[in-house]
């Protein structure tokens, strides 16, 4: 059920949008209310989440550490694993959201006769890198269909994008990539016992979507062709606020456009949110300074504590009449 239900749910959305076009020819709703009911929920819920987690009081020193912590001059330490400074904090940082570093030194562990063996896994690290690049490729690229002048950027990020030149249009090798990370990603939690074990329908939801997002999209560019002006000129409308539903668009560019609507809607809600979370994840963010500086729990409050002196003050005459050694006589 936990697959079936979030595979279907999808289909259901698919089949909402092309019915929607085809049958009641709500092109307004798909092509205008949606989408902007989609960006607004996403920005404020993202806001939102971003806030409160920001808000949450972080009282102790957590940062998760792997390495040599700073200490004596002559006891080389480990900047980036232990970081003692924010330099070393803004590098960790860095190689954990641009390389997945921490997901790099992932192990697997098997058991060989009557011993536990670990071995390298890099290929997790490898699709959820691909994946997570290939996604943002992606949106840089459609980026064009806001701008009126394209810049030199955006049309080197497509040239190199394209490089292979495959037929006509241009086969860009994102498009392939994603596709074949988020079925890796899907097949990993399917084929392996305990991951499938714990993975939950909203597991496989972002990644059926996602799919679906990026196989319409597929669709769409080689196969059944859209009418790209048209697109271009709804977009441009939605920057200005003053929308026209073009003609002869394709019901394919509907059906991509409200996946898209349903993940954005989607996305403030779920595990996705990790795109904002990790920047103020405390065990990532924090400088490793237990040992230079002494960090006191804030909602620490003053307690009345019963001390030896007092303890003695008050029992010394029984102490001393069972033998028991005392201070004060």
């Amino acid at each position: 059920m936990h697959i079936a239900v979030p595979f279907f749910t999808v289909i259901f959305l698919v089949l909402i949008a092309y019915a929607g076009i085809e049958a009641a020819h709500l092109h307004v709703l798909f092509g205008i209310v949606i989408p902007y009911a989609a960006f607004t929920v996403f920005v404020l819920g993202f806001i939102l989440r971003v806030r409160n987690w920001g808000r949450s009081p972080v009282p102790f020193r957590i940062p998760t550490t792997c390495g040599q912590q700073k200490s004596l001059p002559w006891i080389k330490a480990s900047t980036v694993e232990n970081p003692s400074s924010t330099f070393g904090v803004i590098v960790r940082m860095a190689l954990e959201i641009l390389f997945f570093r921490s997901l790099f030194r992932n192990l697997k562990t098997e058991m060989h006769e009557d011993r536990v063996v670990y071995g390298s896994a890099k290929w997790l690290w490898l699709a959820g890198l691909a994946f997570h690049w290939s996604f943002l490729i992606i949106v840089i690229r459609h980026f064009r269909f806001f701008l009126g002048d394209i810049p030199f950027v955006l049309e080197m990020v497509e040239g190199l994008d394209a490089f292979l030149q495959i037929g006509a249009p241009l086969l860009y090798t994102t498009d392939i990539i994603i596709l074949g990370a988020v079925t890796y990603l899907f097949l990993r939690r399917v084929a392996i016992p305990q991951l499938k074990y714990i993975s939950l329908a909203a597991d496989y939801f972002p990644l059926f979507l996602i799919f679906g997002i990026a196989l319409s999209g597929v669709l769409m560019r080689y196969f059944f062709k859209v009418h790209v002006v048209g697109v271009k000129t709804l977009t441009m409308g939605w920057l200005s606020l003053s929308p026209v539903i073009p003609e002869n668009v394709g019901v394919i560019f509907y059906i991509h456009l409200f996946l898209i609507s349903v993940l954005l809607a989607y996305f403030p809600f779920s595990k996705l949110m990790h795109v904002g979370g990790v920047f103020l994840s405390p065990t990532r963010n924090l400088i490793n300074n237990n040992r230079m500086k002494r960090h006191v729990n804030p909602w620490d409050y003053p307690v009345h504590v019963h001390t030896y002196e007092e303890y003695e003050e008050e029992f010394r005459d029984k102490m001393k009449s069972v033998g028991l050694p005392v201070e004060k006589e």
